[in-house]
């Protein structure tokens, strides 16, 4: 499905949305006066291009509250969900890239159900949940490729100069205890683990950090960054944000930051200095989102 065709199909994807939900509201969608605060100042974003929107969404939420694992909501049903009151580095890209795409709808379709439905759209393996939690695109490594197929971003990667590397994806089969779904469904776990490798079979590229200061200049705000790092076996993905480009002309990374650091949403140093900040970053990742 292509980025125009949502538009055109909007009315009838939110109606479907509503017959589908089977999670009480208030579950779903966290935050509404957060949203509704965004909302008011979304006039003056409807005109940027899709990227400036996003890194415009974004900038507006810096200081929320990081929490974890805030796409676990719930014990069994799967469900689009989104979280105004604290977020992690995921759903803070994507509520920032939901929001923006919202924009391009009426603005009487300015609201949760309209989000959700963006939500839904960027992530789930083909644009649809089916309430279970397979149907999840849970690594950017599927992510990226999944999306760009659709037509929703431009995997940059290699056009920037990245180059193949080994892909492992064991995360969530280690980890398992982790995830609120899996805890709650120990079956889940054959099906992660069959999903983690055809993702492991993913041609993965990244840009090496030491590159990343030479295509700084070619990056745009709004664009997706996702961070590899060196695992055993390989590498895999640890971390996303979105580029923010300063009016000094600075390239910074903006994103959800864990605890252990500043525990919220910030406008993080320079790209290229960030990743130099921690032994285990390889890498990036680049997707530019579109129409």
């Amino acid at each position: 499905m292509n980025r125009c065709a949502l538009t055109t199909i909007s009315l009838l994807a939110l109606a479907n949305f509503g017959r589908a939900a089977s999670l009480p509201f208030d579950t779903v969608f966290k935050g509404r006066s957060k949203f509704d605060a965004l909302v008011a100042k979304a006039d003056g974003w409807k005109a940027l291009p899709i990227g400036e929107r996003v890194a415009a969404v974004g900038r507006a939420m810096v200081g929320t509250p990081y929490k974890n694992y805030t796409l676990e909501i719930d014990n069994r049903i799967e469900a689009p969900s989104a979280n105004f009151l604290a977020m992690d580095c995921w759903t803070f890209f994507e509520q920032a890239l939901a929001f923006a795409r919202m924009l391009d709808e009426p603005k009487e379709q300015w609201t949760p159900e309209t989000l959700l439905k963006y939500i839904e759209t960027d992530r789930y393996r083909g644009g649809q949940s089916d309430s279970t939690y397979l149907s999840r695109l849970h690594y950017l490594e599927e992510w990226l490729p999944d999306n760009a197929r659709r037509g929703l971003v431009q995997d940059l990667t290699r056009t920037l100069g990245g180059s193949s590397v080994t892909n492992t994806a064991k995360e969530m089969t280690v980890h398992w205890k982790s995830y609120r779904y899996m805890r709650n469904n120990p079956s889940l776990r054959a099906g992660i683990r069959r999903m983690e490798e055809r993702v492991e079979a993913i041609d993965m590229a990244h840009i090496p950090k030491s590159r990343v200061p030479g295509i700084e200049s070619k990056l745009r705000s709004g664009d997706i960054i996702c961070i590899t790092t060196r695992d055993p076996g390989g590498y895999g993905t640890s971390h996303v944000g979105l580029a923010y480009r300063s009016s000094d002309g600075v390239l910074h990374f903006m994103h959800a930051s864990h605890p252990r650091n500043a525990g919220k949403v910030i406008v993080d140093s320079r790209l290229s200095t960030y990743l130099n900040r921690y032994r285990t970053t390889a890498g990036i990742m680049v997707a530019r989102p579109l129409k």
